[in-house]
């Protein structure tokens, strides 16, 4: 962890979803003063929301809507129930707190929940969104980190993805909520100085994973022997990236704060500007086939999986792959967790958690 965050006091929002929590994990183990954020909604189980804040030693019973309740197990770690559409108590909150840093995790997830829950998408990933820029506009902080998606390169067929492409053709309305907080936060930077970088994270995987993600869903069908959709007849790749990989690339760059275009740098480009800004992805930049996926899922289970192929849905793509030269280059990281070993990982937690 970098020397510049140790006692940093730093917000991260989205602590009681998946990258969040082990994010918070690291940073309060490593000595910086934490605040998390999350509102706790309901668009998968609660329960294991609350048994991911619970592992952190946030009491649960404590928990009440705008009050900060301190963790049982860290001194550095304090949570707080809070929706990022609430703009003035979210204001409220960095006037109190003073914070030197922000990630911002909290966001609604998920392609196919966009079909039915649009309005979900505008309200917290835009409007919360545009709460966090204001509230560092009028608060000001050392850097804003942010959590973009792979889904931003939608119908892009350029392999691998890098982030000096245009990405200008998404997929769905996630990717395009996505695409729009990359354009908010640079006109936040130009405007007003802010140190902003955005981070585009590509299928992420590993213990306390959310349930609507393929391993999950995977390992549920699998070991309950009920049939599972494979989707484009199982002709799908993904770059799967482990969350500690993850975590890692999250804490390099934010104690890195992002610096306008150097040397060498075009002052047009979709990754960084004359703005103190700053786009990377962080994947594993080598792609799996779908069904040697799900092959290393039956490995580890000892169990064969019953599939149901079906077509391509609406707002996939087939493949992905990111381009992770840049991160190589600026911080000489780049995520590397084999699939099998991520996959046992997960699997082990799995059973523990559901006794399965």
């Amino acid at each position: 962890m970098p020397n510049s965050l140790k006692g940093k006091k730093i917000l991260v929002t989205g602590t009681a979803g998946f990258i969040g929590y082990h994010l918070a994990k690291a940073l309060i183990e490593n000595g910086a003063d934490i605040v998390g954020l999350d509102n706790i909604n309901d668009y998968y189980e609660q329960e294991l929301k609350f048994a991911r804040l619970s592992e952190t030693g946030i009491p649960v019973e404590k928990i009440e809507y705008n009050k900060l309740t301190g963790s049982l197990n860290h001194e550095g770690y304090r949570f707080i129930k809070m929706d990022l559409e609430d703009k003035p108590n979210l204001l409220d909150l960095f006037a109190k707190e003073k914070f030197e840093m922000v990630v911002n995790l909290a966001a609604q997830a998920g392609v196919r929940y966009s079909f039915t829950h649009p309005d979900a998408y505008i309200g917290s990933n835009i409007q919360g969104f545009l709460n966090i820029l204001e509230a560092c506009r009028h608060h000001p902080v050392e850097h804003l980190v942010f959590a973009s998606t792979s889904s931003v390169y939608g119908l892009n067929e350029d392999m691998p993805f890098s982030v000096h492409q245009n990405v200008d053709h998404p997929a769905s309305l996630y990717a395009a909520s996505k695409k729009s907080n990359e354009l908010m936060a640079h006109s936040y930077s130009h405007l007003f100085r802010i140190p902003l970088t955005g981070l585009r994270f590509f299928t992420v995987y590993g213990p306390w994973g959310r349930p609507d993600m393929a391993l999950f869903i995977f390992t549920k069908s699998i070991l309950s022997g009920q049939a599972m959709n494979v989707h484009n007849e199982g002709r799908m790749e993904r770059d799967f990236t482990y969350v500690s990989d993850i975590v890692e690339g999250i804490v390099r760059i934010t104690g890195s704060p992002a610096r306008v275009a150097g040397k060498g740098e075009s002052t047009i480009d979709p990754a960084y500007s004359t703005a103190p800004y700053r786009i990377y992805n962080i994947g594993n930049s080598n792609p799996v086939k779908l069904m040697d996926f799900i092959t290393a899922i039956e490995e580890e289970l000892g169990m064969k999986a019953n599939m149901n192929m079906i077509p391509l849905q609406p707002g996939e793509v087939e493949k992905t792959w990111a381009d992770v030269s840049d991160l190589r280059r600026m911080f000489g990281y780049s995520p590397d967790t084999p699939i099998h070993v991520g996959v046992k990982q997960f699997i082990e937690w799995y059973r523990k958690y559901y006794n399965a």
